[in-house]
């Protein structure tokens, strides 16, 4: 039965009032990235003489080669390390149901409750006193920690959905627990393993906190937490804050529109799934 023609007709006007809500502070940034340095521009308002070098002389002040670079290395250690534990206690509570699975699961969801602004300083203090403040490793091991909850309750609602039968035969072919998780079970599982790392690909490289109070020199942290040095550096320079800004909004953008197939999946799965 087809949708009322008004229905259909509210629906694509809300959609594009929602995407104009949504775009519109991208172009005033870029726009206003575009004034010469120094200027505060109005509005929307299209610069008479758009000033491309504003993206050079950002890209040179923030450092942008290092900030990839120390950005590209903690991607690197939390995503593989996150999904290597939350895949095998996903595994472990939701498939094998090892004894005191349900009280591990409460944990993790209780983790899930837990404010990420009140923990910030029991981290600072513990990293200070193990001698982990200012490096890459202070932003690396919370972050693997702090994801847990969400990613071993995301592998598990994958895994309490394989029927019992792929185990059973895969038991009497006189498979162990691990080639039942390694040769079986991880490779049914790549759709929800590649949306997860995904997703926790663009939260570590857009990871501003952690990156703020856990490491004072700006190389060493994320693209995201080296803005706050930025925007110290030229908070009365409006036009190179934008053009900073853009750059290192550039990376996820282009995350998202080459996987937003694969994201817009994880999305929906956990509504699927439970």
């Amino acid at each position: 039965m087809r949708a009322p023609r008004g229905e259909l007709w509210a629906g694509r006007v809300l959609l594009l009032a929602l995407m104009a809500f949504t775009i519109l502070p991208f172009i005033s940034i870029f726009t206003t990235a575009l004034h010469p340095s120094g200027t505060v521009p109005r509005g929307l308002e299209w610069p008479a003489d758009p000033q491309w070098g504003n993206f050079v002389v950002a890209f040179r002040t923030a450092q942008m080669p290092k900030l990839i670079a120390s950005s590209t290395f903690i991607v690197l250690w939390v995503v593989p390390v996150s999904l290597i534990i939350s895949t095998m206690a996903g595994f472990a509570i939701g498939l094998l149901r090892v004894p005191g699975a349900r009280l591990l699961l409460f944990l993790f969801v209780f983790g899930l409750t837990l404010p990420f602004q009140g923990i910030i300083i029991p981290i600072y203090l513990l990293e200070r006193a193990v001698g982990l403040y200012n490096t890459r490793f202070a932003i690396v091991l919370p972050l693997i920690a702090l994801y847990m909850p969400f990613a071993v309750f995301w592998m598990r609602a994958h895994f309490v959905n394989m029927p019992g039968e792929i185990s059973e035969a895969a038991r009497v072919d006189g498979a162990t627990t691990w080639d039942l998780f390694w040769q079986i079970h991880v490779p049914l599982a790549r759709a929800p393993i590649a949306s997860l790392g995904i997703l926790m690909s663009i939260w570590t490289w857009n990871q501003f906190l952690l990156a703020l109070v856990l490491v004072e020199d700006p190389t060493q942290r994320t693209m995201a937490g080296a803005l706050g040095a930025f925007q110290g550096q030229w908070a009365t320079d409006v036009p190179l804050l934008c053009a900073g800004t853009i750059l290192i909004l550039v990376p996820t953008l282009v995350v998202f529109v080459l996987f937003q197939r694969q994201i817009i999946t994880a999305l929906l799965q956990g509504s699927v799934k439970g």
